[in-house]
C-alpha cells in the first residue's frame, strides 16, 4: 500500500495469544490547500541521485492516527519521461471489508503551472485473493498527463476495528522519494516500541516523540526499491518502521526476559483454553479404535480435526452477514468440538488436546510465518507470531503439524511455517527452536503427456498432471472459495504457462479439490500448434515442452535482492510423442545431467519404433539465498535453458535412410 503495510494477521483469536490491541493507522484533519508547487519543480527534466527514472516522488507525506484508526496519505510525483506516464494510472489497494478509502483528491499539474482538476470516475478492481480476505485496488486515471508534468493526490485510509493489525511506515517506494514526512498518534492505553530492522536512509535521523507526543520522521534521498523475481516479501527488504504494541505496561530491554514473560502468558491462556480432558476423551474414541497402531491414531485424529469448519479461511463476509452469523466466542476446546466450527487457532488447539487425550505426548508452537516478513526476536514483537503448530512425539520421532491450516497434508506444515522460528511453549516460558523445511520430493509435479505430432508440427493428445504435496496443498488453499468454472479456467491457464507457446487446452476431468494427504490430479485435452518448426522436408522438434518458467528464470546477468523460494520442488515430465508416419528421428541430443547437489536437471530423449520418448527432471534444494551467490544459480538456469532448446530433427524415412 502507497506508505503503509497492513499485516493482516489470520488467525485473530478472541482469547488471543496475541497480546496487541486491534489497533492501525490514523487520520488527522485533511488539509484543505494543497502544498505550493516550486519553480523548480516545474522545470525539473531529470534527478541526479536517480538516473534514467521515469518518474520521483517529489513529496510523501504519512499521518497515521492509531487511536480512530486511520492513516492519511499525501502524494506529489514528477514524471520525466514518456514511460513515466504510466504512472497516471493510480490504484490504491485495501482490504475489502476490512478496510475503507474514503476522500480521494488529484490533480495534475502541468509543466506550465496550469492546473487540471480530477473530477473522474474512481472504481473498484480485484488484485487478488489473500487467505479468508480480497484484495482490491480503488484505481483511477489522472488527466492530461504529459512529461513534465505533475500528478498530486490524496486520500484517506480507514480501518474496520476489531482486528488485530501492525502499525508501519514504509519508507521505500518502486520510485526515488526527495523528501518525504511521517506522523504517528499512538494509541495511549498501551506500551508501544519502535525499530528500523533494514536501518534508515542515510542522513535520517531517529524517529522521535515531539511534545505533543506524536513520532515524527523526515526523510531525504530515499532510493528506489528494486523488484526482482523470486525475491523475499518486499516489506522484509525496505526501510521501515515498525510500531509494536504491548498490552503489558512493562517495558524491558532484554529479549530474553522479554519473551520467558510472554510465554509464560500465552502457556497459562493456552492451558485453560485446551484443559477438558474429559470431552477429549469422549472425542477422541469417536475417531480412534483403541487398537490402531499410534501413527494411524494420529492421522485419523489429525483427519478428523480438518473436518472442523475452519472460519478463518472462509470468503469475506459482509457486515450483516457477518451479524447473521456471529456466535458468543469459544471458551475451551468443548466448545469448538460440539460446534463443530472454530478459527484457525481453535482447530489448532483441539487437534492439541485430542492427541494429548489419545496418549501423545504433545506441545503447542507459536511461529512467525514468512510470507510478509522474517521474524527477529530481537524485536520484541509478539504480533509476529501469528500462527502456530503442534509438535507430537511418535516413536521418539517430533512430526510438526498444522491442521488449522487447509489442506495441508498429515506430516507437513504450510510451506509459509517451514523454516521460521518457533516458540514452543511451557510452564517455564518455552523454548525457542525452527521448523523444519521438507525435502524437494514432498513437493512434486509431474506431468505424463501421450502426444502425436502431425505433419504441419502440431502436437495433439493427452496430458495428466499431478500436484503433490505443498504443490497440491498452496493450489487447493487458493482456489478453496472458488466454483468449479473458476477453478477449471484456473488449471488450464496454469498449464498455458508452463508451454513457452500458444497451446489449446481443456480440462476434461474433476480433480479432487478437498483433500489434504491425496495429489492433485488434473487430465487435460492438448493441443499445442506449430511446435515442431519446418525445414524444408524436415521438422525440428524442440525437447523441452513444459518448461516455461525456467525459460524465465534468472535471465538478467546481475541480482540485488536475495533468491527466496516458498519451499524446495521437485519437477518431472513424461513425455511420449509419436511421429508422423513414414518419418524417423535423424538425430537425438545427449543425455543432460546437471547435478550440483542443491539444484540439479536432468533430460533424455530416446527413439522407439516411431516414438519419441522424452524425460526431464528439475529439483531445487533452496529457500533464501544470499544475491551474492546468484551467479551459480544463473549459469545452471542458463544450462537448463540451452538444454531446454536442443532439437530432434524428424525427416522422411527415406530421407534419414540415404543419409
Amino acid at each position: 500500500m502507497d506508505g503503509i503495510l497492513v499485516a493482516f494477521v489470520r488467525r485473530a483469536w478472541t482469547l488471543s495469544l496475541l497480546p496487541l490491541l486491534s489497533i492501525l493507522c490514523n487520520s488527522p484533519a485533511h488539509c484543505e490547500d494543497w502544498l505550493p508547487v516550486t519553480p523548480e519543480e516545474l522545470q525539473l527534466t531529470r534527478e541526479p541521485k536517480a538516473p534514467g527514472a521515469a518518474a520521483i516522488y517529489l513529496y510523501r507525506q504519512v499521518d497515521r492516527d492509531d487511536t480512530i484508526p486511520a492513516v492519511t496519505i499525501y502524494v506529489r510525483l514528477k514524471i520525466l519521461t514518456e514511460e513515466g506516464r504510466k504512472y497516471a494510472d493510480v490504484e490504491i489497494p485495501f482490504i475489502k471489508g476490512y478496510e475503507y478509502v474514503r476522500s480521494i483528491e488529484a490533480r495534475t499539474i502541468r509543466s506550465d503551472g496550469s492546473v487540471v482538476p480530477f473530477d473522474g470516475s474512481v472504481y473498484e478492481k480485484p488484485l487478488e485473493s489473500m487467505r479468508s480476505v480480497k484484495l482490491m485496488a480503488k484505481a483511477f486515471t489522472m488527466p492530461d498527463v504529459q512529461p513534465g508534468s505533475i500528478i498530486e493526490y490524496r486520500y484517506k485510509h480507514l480501518e474496520r476495528s476489531g482486528f488485530v493489525f501492525d502499525s508501519h511506515w514504509i519508507l521505500s517506494q518502486d520510485l526515488f522519494t526527495r523528501y518525504a514526512k511521517y506522523s504517528l498518534l499512538p494509541y495511549p492505553y498501551f506500551s508501544l516500541q519502535w525499530s528500523w530492522p533494514r536501518g534508515l536512509p542515510d542522513g535520517t535521523a531517529h524517529p522521535d516523540k515531539d511534545r505533543g507526543g506524536k513520532i515524527r520522521l523526515e526523510a531525504r534521498d530515499i532510493p528506489a526499491f528494486v523488484t526482482e523475481e523470486l525475491m523475499p516479501p518486499e516489506n522484509e527488504l525496505k526501510y521501515r518502521v515498525d510500531f509494536i504494541y504491548l498490552a503489558d505496561q512493562r517495558v524491558t530491554k532484554d529479549p530474553v526476559e522479554f519473551w520467558k514473560h510472554y510465554g509464560n502468558g500465552a502457556f497459562a491462556r493456552l492451558k485453560k483454553f485446551v484443559n477438558e480432558p474429559k470431552a477429549m476423551d469422549r472425542a477422541v474414541a469417536q475417531v480412534v479404535q483403541a487398537s490402531d497402531p499410534p501413527e494411524v491414531k494420529l492421522r485419523k485424529i489429525y483427519a478428523r480435526v480438518q473436518q472442523i469448519r475452519n472460519v478463518s479461511f472462509e470468503r469475506s463476509k459482509s457486515e450483516q452477514e457477518q451479524q447473521r452469523e456471529s456466535q458468543s466466542p469459544a471458551h475451551t476446546v468443548e466448545d469448538v468440538w460440539n460446534r463443530g466450527s472454530g478459527n484457525a487457532f481453535e482447530v489448532t488447539y483441539l487437534f492439541l488436546a485430542m492427541a494429548r487425550a489419545a496418549g501423545f505426548q504433545a506441545d503447542l508452537a507459536l511461529v512467525s510465518t514468512r510470507d510478509q516478513y522474517f521474524f527477529d526476536r530481537r524485536l520484541m514483537n509478539p504480533g509476529q507470531l501469528n500462527s502456530n503448530v503442534v509438535i507430537v512425539n511418535l516413536d521418539g520421532k517430533d512430526w510438526y503439524l498444522d491442521p488449522g491450516v487447509p489442506f495441508t497434508p498429515f506430516g507437513l506444515l504450510p510451506w509459509n511455517e517451514t523454516g521460521v522460528h518457533a516458540l514452543r511453549l511451557d510452564e517455564r516460558g518455552g523454548t525457542w527452536l525452527n521448523t523444519p523445511v521438507p525435502a524437494p520430493a514432498s513437493s512434486r509435479i509431474e506431468r505424463k503427456a501421450q502426444l502425436k505430432l502431425d505433419r504441419d508440427g502440431t502436437l495433439s493428445g493427452k496430458l495428466t498432471t499431478r500436484f503433490i504435496g505443498l504443490e497440491a496443498a498452496s493450489l487447493r488453499l487458493r482456489e478453496r472459495n472458488e466454483d468449479d468454472a473458476d477453478r477449471k479456467q484456473f488449471l488450464e491457464d496454469e498449464l498455458k504457462y508452463s508451454v513457452p507457446s500458444g497451446i489449446e487446452v481443456t480440462l476434461t476431468n474433476h480433480p479432487d479439490w478437498n483433500g489434504s494427504d491425496e495429489p492433485l490430479t488434473a487430465e487435460y485435452a492438448l493441443k499445442v500448434p506449430g511446435w515442431a518448426a519446418a525445414a524444408g522436408q524436415r521438422q525440428l522438434l524442440k525437447v523441452g515442452l513444459f518448461c516455461r518458467q525456467e525459460d524465465r528464470t534468472f535471465e538478467r546477468p546481475i541480482r540485488t535482492q536475495p533468491l527466496y523460494f516458498s519451499f524446495p520442488y521437485e519437477h518431472a515430465d513424461d513425455v511420449s510423442i509419436e511421429m508422423p508416419a513414414g518419418t524417423r528421428a535423424g538425430s537425438m541430443p545427449k543425455s543432460q545431467n546437471l547435478d550440483f547437489k542443491l539444484y540439479s536437471y536432468g533430460l533424455t530423449a530416446e527413439n522407439h519404433d516411431g516414438t519419441l520418448h522424452l524425460t526431464r527432471d528439475i529439483s531445487l534444494n533452496l529457500v533464501l539465498v544470499d544475491a551474492k551467490y546468484y551467479g551459480q544459480l544463473h549459469d545452471f538456469f542458463q544450462s537448463v535453458r540451452s538444454a531446454d532448446e536442443e532439437q530432434i530433427v524428424i525427416a522422411p524415412a527415406a530421407a534419414v535412410t540415404l543419409r
